[in-house]
């Protein structure tokens, strides 16, 4: 759910690029910038696996739950390669991600046995329109990440994931109140806490997670949640997210889940 506004203006000025910036100046008027990066998942498995199984996932700023189905995707660390499980092909998508000796990548998929989003303004992947919104939102330059987009959406098309329309501290609750009961309950987020102005509101949400006794995983900039960031051993890259079990700092990542780099100790 996180982009960085850049001014159409200063988009190349090739025909290719004016033609995405008149599409995008049209559209943002009536959408909202809720990219949907589905290689996150990279670095959110490795804390995924690491809990009881099977799991429900719950989902903040879902966007259009490309992020749900992490068990549906490939990833190749260099020392570990993870494949789908048996029934998903992922349409051949493999997120490459750099992994640290010290991050605990497993050698197989968590077992997901329920998932829902909860978003403001859910998407549909199996809506055209809501598709080429979320394809705009990628720069025309890069095209690797569009392409991997593109099959993340076609695998999600053959079973998408229940995206509820709700806010995520008043409705959150009620969205959780379906998992199954004998799944550990994960509530996970990934670059949406940041739209959140209001840090009061984001240490509510927090509390209500608390109080639903799931397991919070969470994934954005250091200064979202300046209690965790200041628990981190390391200092701050450049540019990274800050990964989090239950308030507990586990790994400086990629925004993009290029790369994760696991805590010691």
């Amino acid at each position: 759910m996180s982009l960085s506004r850049r001014d159409p203006d200063e988009c190349l000025p090739s025909r290719d690029d004016r033609k995405v910036c008149r599409a995008v100046g049209s559209t943002a008027p009536t959408a909202t910038t809720q990219t949907n990066e589905p290689a996150r998942c990279a670095v959110l498995l490795p804390a995924l696996a690491s809990l009881p199984q099977p799991l429900a996932l719950l989902e903040v700023g879902a966007s259009a739950g490309l992020c749900l189905i992490p068990d549906r995707y490939g990833y190749d660390c260099g020392r570990v390669r993870v494949m789908p499980r048996l029934g998903w092909d992922g349409h051949g998508l493999v997120f490459p991600c750099e992994a640290n000796d010290a991050a605990p990548l497993p050698l197989e998929m968590p077992t997901i046995a329920w998932r829902r989003g909860l978003d403001l303004h859910p998407l549909d992947v199996r809506s055209q329109q809501d598709i080429d919104w979320l394809e705009r939102l990628v720069w025309p330059d890069d095209i690797q990440r569009a392409e991997r987009l593109r099959a993340a959406i076609e695998t999600a098309r053959a079973d998408p994931p229940a995206i509820v329309k709700g806010d995520l501290v008043e409705n959150l609750a009620v969205a959780a109140s379906s998992a199954p009961k004998n799944a550990t309950l994960v509530v996970f987020h990934t670059a949406v806490l940041g739209y959140v102005s209001d840090q009061s509101d984001r240490e509510r949400f927090a509390e209500i997670v608390r109080d639903l006794g799931a397991v919070w995983i969470s994934n954005e900039p250091p200064n979202v949640f300046p209690r965790i960031r200041d628990q981190a051993p390391l200092s701050l890259p450049p540019g990274r997210f800050l990964l989090a079990i239950d308030g507990k700092p586990l790994a400086w990542t990629a925004p993009h889940g290029q790369a994760i780099h696991w805590f010691t100790g």
